[in-house]
This record gives structure tokens, sequence and C-alpha cells, in this order.
């Protein structure tokens, strides 16, 4: 195969992101970018190999959550390489972290869902939080629950909405992952949501919505129908 220098200019993914901006780039260009070299003893380029790693694990959520030794399976994935990209996915954690203060409105699950994407990417098990907000639906802090498949002997009202006094918030949002990356809710899921709602109810305090995010997309209860 044709090394990438030998590609037209145009083609090479470093001078294409200099020329036209990173969003110009597929995400095996992008990858192949961190890469930097493919594999010489198959002859595959850096976007090959960066198209090895998204076949073998999916779009890039699946991707982010891989170990260094799962990375390593790939023919021309070393240490060196397994960790350039777990440093590279954890950077991407982290700057989506930074954007979760306090004071933050959510006025939609988009919202919702593109804040805290990025923060379940490295997780396997499903993770329950609740979003604490303000009378004016702003972010006091957020806090886990439970960790775990969802049953109600784990997410408890009691638990949940202890929190919730504590803090004097006004309002809930609950937000959990589905690591399969499918976000479509399970029975546990909506019975659970229906009890939290009718806790939060006699407490008065509003809960908002319940979340449920996957690896590239989400589903709202409140548009399902089951909070009012």
């Amino acid at each position: 195969m044709r090394r990438i220098k030998d590609w037209p200019e145009g083609e090479r993914p470093r001078e294409k992101l200099l020329q036209r901006g990173a969003e110009a780039l597929s995400d095996a260009e992008l990858l192949a970018l961190i890469l930097r070299t493919g594999d010489a003893s198959t002859h595959t380029s850096a976007v090959d190999q960066a198209r090895l790693l998204l076949n073998r694990f999916g779009k890039l959520p699946q991707l982010a959550r891989a170990t260094s030794t799962e990375l390593c399976t790939i023919n021309g994935i070393g240490p060196a390489k397994s960790a350039e990209l777990c440093a590279l996915f954890e950077l991407a954690r982290r700057l989506s972290a930074t954007s979760l203060q306090p004071g933050t409105t959510f006025t939609c699950a988009d919202a919702v869902f593109r804040r805290y994407r990025d923060r379940f990417l490295e997780h396997k098990k499903e993770q329950f939080l609740v979003l604490l907000l303000d009378s004016k639906n702003r972010l006091i802090r957020d806090v886990r629950i439970s960790e775990g498949s969802l049953t109600a002997s784990i997410v408890h009202p009691r638990e949940v909405f202890n929190v919730v006094i504590r803090e004097s918030a006004a309002g809930v949002l609950f937000v959990h992952n589905h690591p399969s990356g499918d976000p479509t809710p399970s029975k546990e899921d909506i019975a659970i949501t229906k009890r939290l709602y009718e806790a939060g109810s006699i407490l008065g305090v509003r809960v908002l919505d319940h979340i449920i995010i996957g690896s590239d997309s989400f589903v709202s209860l409140v548009d399902m129908g089951y909070i009012k």
C-alpha cells in the first residue's frame, strides 16, 4: 500500500486538517494523526490501522472504553500507541467534565446527553446519577447513587431523596447509562422512574426527567410519557 506521504497533498490527514480544519477529517483520519505510523509488518498506513481499530471496537465511544490490553490485540498497536490512545480519550473525558460546573442551566434532554455522554465512556457498568437543580433548573451538583444494573433495591427513593433534601434542591434530573450502547429503557428502568416520580411528588420536588444515555443516542422518559 502507498504510504500517506505518497498520497496527494489534499488527501493527507495532516495537510487536510491544516487547510480545512479538524472538522473536515473522518474519525479514522483523526485517529491516524494520533497513531502517526502504520504497521510495517503488514504494510498498512496509519489510516488503515485507525480503520482496523474502528472495525474491531465499533464506533468511537466503544473504542474509548477499550483497555490498553484490548488495544494491543490489534496488529501494530503496542504499549506506546495504546497508551497514547488511552491518554487521548481520558483528556477528552476530562475536558467534557470541566463544563459540568455548578450554575449550569439545563433546558432539554439533549443538553444533558451532550454534557454527560463522555463521562460515561469508560464505565462498563450502569451508573445512576441524580442532578440536583435549583428553582431555575441550574445545577447545584450531581451525585452518583449506584453502580450496576438498576433494581429497586439499588436505587431506592430513600437514598435518592435524602441527598435532595439535604441540598435543598428544588428539582432533579435522573441520568444513567446503558453500557450496551442501546438506550432503550428496560422494565426495571420504567418501574424505578415511576417510583421516584411518585416519591418526588409527595415531597414537593420536581422530577424533570430520567435520561438514559447510550453510546451515541439517548432516551428521555418524559418524551416517552412515563413522567408528566
